[in-house]
């Protein structure tokens, strides 16, 4: 059996609603700052939900997207050159004297540019087929987030996406991480991106009841695990990171954030959006994740939970930690990136990566916000409002979409 290559992280790059690079976001979330406004990119009177996590202040230009370039690219393609400049910059890697052709990209969204769809239908219904853009097609489709950003970069290595709705980032960086451990690539970027806060993508959300109404008080709005949470509140963004071999990482004298050890997959096979009320798929991924990393429940320091804050997903979440991780499940620490970003759908799992991937290198927890009443239903510890001061080793990241999909991915301090 051929023995496996360890997997390393060595650069990270954002794009989200309460930053547009590392530090920034990094210390909104250590802080308790919310991301979450009035929504703005269209008028939402007429809707349930008026409020999103929305990126702001966004400047593609400054990331080597030439005018012409920016209107042929949808946001969520955008948004993942962006992360993936900030995430090679941050790498230290010499491109110019790499071959190229070991590296790859594996970029994970749920939708793609409903944006495009929606403006487009609009030409198509006012003008006709014959007025429709060429470039309708390329900038709607979900792989060219991973398509661009190898272009971009001259990455000729593995190229691919993932469209596993929420879980979309998480899958994408778990099978970055099996790429390079069989040695089908050196480096690979990886991570989620999405930009769909749109008419269609809102009302659709609201049709299935499934946002927080909580409109007068939108940096409120977002409460995982909190007994009043009435929903989830949309947003976008892009979470990528630069993860390759150990043995590529040391020969280049790389600075190594942490190590990437375990993956879990699996489905619910239960309902196209509820979560098995068992939680047995959640906990399942998670207990995979475990056992390919090698490691006991009582290893692991902190999860960064899916965290949603969706009456079902955060009690259904909580019961699947209790039964994959035991009595240990009353001692880890438990926090929701969501609380304070909104989500993100597809690039939710690459920005929770990147905030495990901080929360071992710095020692800081950041706080799932707004737990003001808690809920019998969701008794752990969420690292409640104030962020915390640790030494972590082990991290868990858990993402759970439509479909029944669930993703778990454990990372670890390098040593």
């Amino acid at each position: 059996m051929m023995e496996k290559n360890r997997v390393v992280i060595t650069g990270l790059g954002v794009i989200s609603p309460v930053g547009n690079d590392v530090p920034t976001f990094w210390k909104a979330l250590q802080e308790g700052k919310s991301g979450v406004g009035p929504l703005t990119s269209f008028d939402p009177l007429n809707f349930d939900s008026r409020i999103a996590g929305e990126v702001k202040g966004f400047e593609p230009t400054a990331y080597g997207i030439d005018f012409k370039e920016v209107k042929r690219t949808a946001k969520f393609v955008q948004y993942a050159i962006a992360a993936a400049k900030q995430a090679v910059t941050s790498s230290g890697l010499d491109l110019e004297r790499e071959n190229k052709e070991k590296f790859g990209v594996l970029i994970g969204s749920g939708i793609g540019s409903l944006y495009t769809i929606e403006e487009e239908h609009k030409i198509y219904l006012a003008k006709g087929p014959s007025r429709l853009s060429p470039f309708l097609i390329p900038m709607l489709i979900v792989n060219e987030a991973s398509g661009l950003v190898g272009i971009k970069f001259g990455f000729k290595g593995p190229n691919s996406c993932v469209a596993t709705a929420c879980a979309s980032g998480s899958h994408a960086i778990g099978d970055a991480f099996r790429i390079i451990e069989r040695g089908d690539a050196d480096v690979m970027i990886t991570g989620g991106t999405e930009s769909c806060v749109v008419a269609t993508a809102v009302g659709g959300f609201c049709a299935l009841k499934a946002l927080s109404k909580r409109n007068d008080q939108p940096q409120k709005a977002s409460r995982p695990f909190d007994r009043e949470r009435d929903g989830f509140v949309m947003a976008e963004g892009c979470g990528l990171v630069v993860m390759e071999s150990l043995e590529h990482a040391k020969k280049r004298n790389a600075k190594i954030i942490a190590e990437i050890v375990g993956f879990g997959m699996t489905c619910d096979a239960y309902h196209i959006t509820a979560p098995d009320p068992e939680g047995e798929g959640a906990a399942r991924a998670m207990k995979l994740a475990l056992a390919d990393a090698g490691l006991n429940p009582e290893e692991v320091d902190y999860i960064n939970a899916h965290g949603t804050s969706t009456k079902l997903n955060d009690k259904i979440e909580t019961l699947s930690m209790k039964t994959a991780f035991g009595a240990h499940a009353k001692k880890v620490m438990i926090s929701s990136t969501k609380s304070m970003t909104g989500h993100p759908l597809g690039a939710a799992g690459g920005l929770e990566f990147v905030v495990c991937c901080l929360t071992i290198k710095d020692g800081v927890v950041h706080p799932t916000i707004n737990y003001e009443y808690p809920d019998p239903d969701c008794d752990l510890d969420y690292v409640s409002n104030t962020s915390r001061k640790a030494e972590i080793k082990v991290c868990m990241s858990n993402s759970l979409g439509f479909g029944g999909h669930n993703a778990s991915l454990i990372v670890k301090k390098f040593k």
